[in-house]
């Protein structure tokens, strides 16, 4: 099964360039050009990572972090900082990103980054799955 992607930038060639080389690497990637699109997806919508710039117009990366949190706890978030600082990053880091890197990030450390954080994920999930099993049986 393909990870499904949730890539959210305001940069609309870039979102563009990125989103292709993932999709040539098999994912599954659906974009959007905004934090509110991002939580009207994310609301509808199982993603396994979602890809979030730190600085958009709006709601900016980390209000959208911390809205998809509330909303699909399980989801790992790695953020992008562009014209944002280090700091930024790892202040998303504070309110539950799984990593951040800086744009333009290098695509393989992004691939690398997308499948820790899907392993992260599927761990978590494997975790809950035994325990709802293990609270049944008592």
């Amino acid at each position: 099964m393909k990870h499904r992607l949730l890539l959210v930038d305001d940069e609309e060639m870039f979102l563009e360039y990125l989103s292709r080389r993932l999709i040539n690497r098999q994912y599954d990637v659906t974009t959007c050009l905004s934090g509110e699109n991002a939580l009207e997806k994310i609301a509808d919508y199982d993603f396994d990572v979602v890809i979030l710039d730190v600085l958009m117009p709006g709601i900016d990366g980390i209000e959208t972090l911390q809205e998809i949190k509330k909303i699909k706890p399980l989801t790992e978030v790695i953020m992008l900082t562009g014209h944002a600082s280090r700091e930024s990053g790892i202040e998303g880091m504070k309110f539950g990103a799984y990593d951040y890197l800086r744009k333009p990030c290098d695509t393989e450390d992004l691939v690398s980054k997308i499948n820790k954080a899907y392993n992260r994920k599927a761990e978590q999930e494997e975790r809950i799955r035994q325990a709802s099993a293990h609270e049944k049986i008592k």
